[in-house]
């Protein structure tokens, strides 16, 4: 499978034998390959990245966001799982366009407070959005994580998170919620946090899918939020998630994560690497053994 961003060709299947950011024992290799953890856990990301008014400012004032949300979103969706699939050194080129891409944005935000993209505590908050939200995702809708793998997670993504200039990211889901209460008070409800609820629930994103079904990752979305900063952010009843909502979601997810498409990132990566297409949709046991013969594999960039 390849793609194209920013003029780099990304080839998730080459060079042969090129290690990734992060190894495929990793908690991320297992968690990244379901586009429904994905699903949920970026638009979670997006409104917990929203919530802080310079970021919001930053994205809309200077992103095709406002004009291609859906295109945006997908470019986003592709650097991500470059960053944890990808070869390190072609990952690594990509992040580094984007960072460049990133340096000259500044601005105020409505109220007058200055802001550049590059601002180390909001870099810092981005990389831990995204490692939180793709996290509970998949440990509430695909497959319940124990407390050291969720901590592991959070302290791997540190590897992709320097990469876009992040410098304390937490190690821990606690210390997410620690960093979390140190920004809270900047936090606030605004119109764009709607607008863009509003189109994850238009079904705009993939015109195929049920529109009931966009709407329902919506509500999970919000719900990975807790409960205090959706009460600020005026994330009321409505998105509130249903019984059947949550039935759906874990029986599409627990699906999603038993399919291997050989032409997707993880089966192409896990080939890149010499094992098997469908290593990540192996039992753990097995995973483990195929790893254990190939001990080399095991190092990351």
């Amino acid at each position: 499978m390849q793609d194209n961003y920013l003029g780099t060709i990304i080839d998730f299947a080459s060079p042969a034998g090129e290690p990734a950011l992060l190894a495929p024992d990793s908690v991320q290799w297992r968690v990244y390959k379901n586009p429904i953890a994905l699903g949920i856990g970026g638009i979670a990301a997006v409104l917990l990245e929203f919530a802080e008014p310079r970021i919001r400012s930053g994205v809309w004032d200077h992103s095709t966001y406002k004009v291609d949300p859906i295109g945006r979103s997908r470019r986003t969706g592709l650097v991500a799982m470059l960053a944890c699939y990808g070869p390190a050194s072609v990952a690594k080129e990509v992040i580094g366009k984007v960072n460049r891409l990133h340096g000259p944005v500044k601005g105020k935000t409505p109220a007058g407070e200055s802001y550049r993209a590059l601002d180390p505590v909001l870099l810092d908050w981005v990389a831990a959005t995204a490692s939180y939200g793709f996290l509970m995702a998949y440990d509430r809708f695909v497959h319940p994580l124990g407390e050291a793998d969720k901590d592991r997670f959070m302290r791997d993504g540190d590897a992709i998170g320097r990469e876009f200039g992040a410098r304390h990211t937490p190690a821990s889901v606690d210390g997410f919620m620690d960093m979390m209460a140190m920004l809270e008070p900047k936090f606030e409800a605004h119109p764009i946090i709607f607008e863009f609820l509003d189109i994850i629930q238009s079904g705009r994103a993939a015109p195929g899918t049920p529109r009931f079904l966009h709407r329902a990752i919506a509500r999970a979305s919000v719900s990975l939020l807790p409960h205090a900063l959706r009460g600020r952010l005026d994330l009321g009843p409505k998105y509130d998630l249903t019984r059947a909502d949550r039935l759906m979601l874990r029986a599409v997810g627990k699906l999603a994560d038993r399919f291997a498409s050989r032409t997707s990132a993880p089966c192409q990566a896990s080939l890149r690497l010499g094992l098997p297409a469908d290593f990540l949709y192996r039992s753990q046991a097995e995973q483990q053994r195929l790893l254990e013969r190939r001990p080399d594999i095991l190092a990351t960039a």
